[in-house]
């Protein structure tokens, strides 16, 4: 358990420097991808390059290429097309989200407002769209349009129980899958896929990456229990009113007294500090993160184990650290 409290033994610049130069071949790919001659449209798309993102998504699909067998043009393709899927989604969520940063730069919405954030993003995602269909990688077209599709329906079904506050564990892990490790497992069988590799590789490598995605989602719910730059403030989530695995498992052991007492908090429009201080020392107490930092863990020996059915390489190397990294992030 201690892992997922100490920092990350090795950095990510470490683990993508197994894929440093595939990176790199990556970025220009990229840039190409989105390059456009409109002026107002110009100026947003270099806006969005100059962000410094930490690049896991390609990450993971330029190392489960490597891990089935190498790194191909259509592996560089898989690569783009995740990223402007990727981008274009975080462009909606600030507009959905009513969010003014992002990463500590100025939302595209915070800047140019909401129907040019709206247009930006549909224009990544139709470029996404554009670069597959050009190439015919119908399978890797369907991939993300199956995680495009996933993502809708777990943001929506969160909304709709949130409405309620009727969250148990279940729905939980049905909206993470959903929402958070579609696209992470859409990496990693897109990275399969980009080498030829069989239909039962492809799905275990979906399977690592879904595995991934859970862990990920749960290491970022947890930190709206702590402290420090994660970039959220502590609490975000409690201000929106979601309720995320550490509270599930809290109100799950919760004298009926307690609970509505929380869930009453819960509900409330303007909280406290006050509030959720209380909030985070009964979850605390009542042992909701420790609960959440052991299926966090849980996920990640699963990830672990499924890459031990890969002979060793550096990729398999790489991606395993990368699996330590995700939960020992502090942001």
């Amino acid at each position: 358990m201690a892992a997922t409290q100490a920092e990350p033994a090795i950095t990510l610049r470490e683990i993508q420097s197994v894929v440093e130069d595939d990176l790199k071949a990556f970025q220009r790919k990229f840039r190409e991808a989105v390059r456009v001659r409109h002026g107002l449209l110009d100026r947003i798309v270099q806006y969005v390059l100059r962000q410094k993102g930490k690049r896991i998504r390609p990450t993971l699909v330029l190392l489960s290429a490597h891990l089935c067998g190498g790194v191909t043009e259509r592996s560089y393709r898989a690569a783009t097309l995740v990223e402007l899927l990727h981008t274009a989604t975080l462009v909606h969520d600030d507009v959905v989200d009513e969010s003014e940063k992002r990463r500590g730069a100025f939302s595209i919405n915070a800047l140019w407002g909401n129907k040019v954030a709206v247009l930006v993003g549909d224009y990544f995602l139709s470029r996404g769209l554009l670069l597959a269909l050009e190439h015919n990688d119908f399978d890797l077209l369907k991939t993300l349009s199956d995680a495009v599709q996933r993502m809708s329906e777990g943001e929506l079904l969160q909304v709709e129980r949130t409405r309620r506050l009727d969250l148990n564990e279940e729905t939980y892990y049905r909206i993470i899958s959903d929402k958070t490790a579609s696209l992470i497992a859409a990496c990693t069988r897109c990275g399969a896929y980009s080498t030829g590799a069989s239909a039962e590789v492809v799905n275990r490598m979906g399977e690592i990456g879904e595995q991934l995605g859970l862990a990920f989602q749960i290491r970022d719910d947890l930190f709206d229990y702590g402290t420090g730059n994660v970039g959220k403030p502590v609490g975000a989530d409690l201000k929106k009113k979601l309720v995320t695995l550490p509270l599930i498992h809290a109100l799950r052991s919760a004298e009926p007294a307690e609970r509505r007492s929380i869930l009453q908090i819960v509900r409330r429009r303007k909280k406290s500090v006050k509030d959720r201080t209380r909030v985070c020392s009964f979850v605390e107490a009542a042992g909701g993160l420790a609960y959440a930092r052991g299926r966090m863990e849980a996920h990640i020996t699963e990830v672990q184990a499924l890459l031990h059915t890969f002979p060793d390489c550096p990729a398999r190397q790489s991606l395993t650290a990368l699996s330590r990294y995700i939960i020992a992030r502090k942001k």
